[in-house]
């Protein structure tokens, strides 16, 4: 379904990224993985090419937040493959003080957080869409959070040391709106902006955890890290031609 498309990745190293390149290849796409960590980034690319045996994965290295960095990203890939189909906006920067509880989050922690992981994807979406734009198509998908949609419960996070940080409902809540501005604003440039907000991903958990957010989920509870690939896989095919600024949740009804 993704038979020689182009889709670059970002935070392709990481628990999700790699999925998703799997997914990429498995569907006979060309599959980028992007990534700030050129030896982690390599590594798993190395090792994906081994598993999946294939040779249609490909690494760059990308900082989301820097200009320079995504503007030689996509001059590399322009050249090598002379088109860039899609961009998946996954990658998750953060400083080390993120996650405290809301009353510990210092203000120059939030705003840093915040510009990096929001103000990444502002970035890199604008920088992919000048190209798009002048390429006549493209596709953005940014991966967003059932926390951008709904309230935090914080009920389920009782009697561990875990908590939902602010920084996160801000940034999601926020990019499923820039997505939908994104979509608006780009009106009869034929780039589509949508995006795809998961429920939580099995990431060894504590039980207690576990326990409570399964309850109130419908069936399965929280999802492994592959459950989200077949909605990513339909809003990167052509099955989703007409599909533009929206949010799509997979969460095992966690949000009803």
């Amino acid at each position: 379904m993704l038979s020689n498309k182009v889709i670059i990745i970002t935070g392709g190293a990481g628990l999700l990224g790699q999925e998703f390149v799997k997914m990429v290849i498995e569907q006979n796409g060309i599959a980028i993985m992007a990534d700030i960590n050129e030896k982690i980034g390599n590594q798993a690319k190395d090792l994906l090419s081994i598993e999946m045996s294939s040779k249609n994965i490909d690494f760059v290295q990308l900082d989301i937040t820097s200009k320079e960095s995504l503007n030689r990203a996509i001059d590399y890939l322009d050249k090598k493959y002379g088109r860039i189909d899609s961009l998946v906006n996954n990658a998750y920067p953060r400083n080390s003080n993120y996650g405290r509880h809301f009353f510990d989050v210092e203000y120059e922690d939030f705003t840093q957080n915040i510009g990096l992981n929001l103000g990444g994807y502002f970035l890199t979406s604008q920088v992919f869409a000048k190209y798009f734009k002048k390429q006549l198509y493209g596709n953005i998908v940014n991966i967003s959070s059932i926390y951008g949609v709904v309230a935090p419960k914080f009920e389920i996070y009782k009697d561990t040391r875990m908590t939902m940080p602010v920084e996160y409902a801000a940034i999601k809540s926020g990019l499923i709106h820039l997505t939908k501005y994104m979509a608006k604003y780009f009106k009869g440039m034929n780039i589509r902006v949508n995006a795809l907000s998961p429920g939580g991903i099995l990431d060894a958990q504590p039980k207690v955890f576990l326990d409570a957010y399964n309850k109130e989920c419908s069936n399965l509870g929280m999802l492994d890290k592959r459950d989200i690939n077949g909605s990513l896989l339909y809003l990167l095919c052509d099955m989703s031609e007409f599909v533009n600024g929206q949010n799509i949740i997979v969460d095992d009804g966690f949000c009803l």
